[in-house]
């Protein structure tokens, strides 16, 4: 009997084979005709933020004092203002600490100076409004400390071009001593910023 002939004697057998050559045909075509997508953010770009101080008294070899007391009498006192602003486009914990102290002896005329130290507020509208200095907004960071014991003062946090006004006073007390006389000192504020 010839191939063909088995065929026709069992068509149940012959059409489950051609059912299964027929589909594995249709796999075979249907495989090859995917839908296919594709999507793309082109020219991602990365830049890196900055912090930056601007004092108002100058920075670096520009730098100026905060103020400079001659001549100061048992009850005197002295004081001066500092705009502190941070020029750059990422907030920062700012600190105020100081430096090369350069002190009389045997008795230190820092140690006898007392310093009080305002942040008078944050400057308002885009940083033309002045905060006013001794206002109920204000905020004594330092008082009746002695000028060579302020340690670091956290300054809290400052915005991207945010900018405060600081006032010093400093005094030479009532009870100082003649031995104080004609002695003189000086000592660095140190503003210093870092990420938050």
């Amino acid at each position: 009997m010839s191939r063909l002939s088995a065929l026709a004697a069992h068509p149940r057998r012959t059409v489950g084979a051609l059912a299964v050559v027929l589909a594995a045909v249709g796999i075979t075509v249907g495989s090859g005709a995917n839908f296919t997508a594709k999507a793309a953010n082109p020219a991602n770009t990365f830049t890196a933020g900055t912090l930056s101080i601007d004092n108002s008294r100058g920075n670096g070899s520009n730098a100026s004092a905060i103020f400079t007391a001659p001549n100061l009498k048992p009850g005197d006192s002295a004081n001066g203002t500092v705009d502190i602003q941070n020029q750059g486009s990422v907030p920062g914990a700012f600190t105020l600490s100081t430096s090369t102290p350069q002190d009389s002896t045997p008795v230190s005329l820092l140690g006898q100076l007392d310093v009080r130290i305002e942040d008078c507020g944050p400057y308002t509208n885009n940083n033309t409004t002045m905060p006013t200095c001794g206002s109920a907004s204000s905020k004594v960071l330092a008082t009746s400390a002695k000028l060579n014991a302020v340690g670091s003062i956290d300054l809290g946090s400052f915005a991207a071009s945010e900018k405060h006004r600081y006032k010093f006073d400093v005094t030479l007390p009532a009870a100082t001593s003649n031995s104080y006389q004609g002695k003189t000192a000086s000592i660095a504020f140190d503003w210093d910023a870092q990420t938050t």
